[in-house]
């Protein structure tokens, strides 16, 4: 079955930077968008980073935009979160998510939990001084 696997979160100081891997299986990645998502405490779930199935289109929140980066390795079947300078309220539990797409269309779906179908289990982030 479809298992997506998170990595990476931990402790960092504002300002650091932290790098999280997202490992799928039972799916191939050319028919998925990859997102990462984030919840902290007393939060909604939100859209942090969304990355198409085929064309490597990406979408970022205003929150992190110009500070992470989303990319992919479909060789690996990996879907990475670079995050850097990052911020006390970057603080979350990091998700990253799957929907599938048809390899023959480019789908522009928003960056929300909604869209996504298959779910990680989180890796936490926590910024503090």
């Amino acid at each position: 079955q479809v298992q997506l696997v998170e990595s990476g979160g931990g402790f960092v100081q504002p300002g650091g930077s932290l790098r999280l891997s997202c490992v799928a299986s039972g799916l191939t990645l050319d028919y998925y968008a990859i997102g990462w998502f984030r919840q902290a405490p007393g939060k909604e779930r939100e859209g942090v980073a969304c990355i198409s199935h085929n064309d490597g289109s990406t979408d970022y929140s205003d929150s992190v935009k110009g500070r992470f980066t989303i990319s992919r390795d479909n060789a690996k079947n990996t879907v990475y979160l670079q995050m850097n300078n990052l911020k006390l309220e970057d603080t979350a539990v990091y998700y990253c998510a799957a929907d599938p797409r048809s390899p023959h269309l480019t789908v522009r779906a928003a960056c929300a939990p909604y869209v996504y179908d298959y779910w990680g289990q989180g890796t936490q982030v926590t910024v503090s001084s």
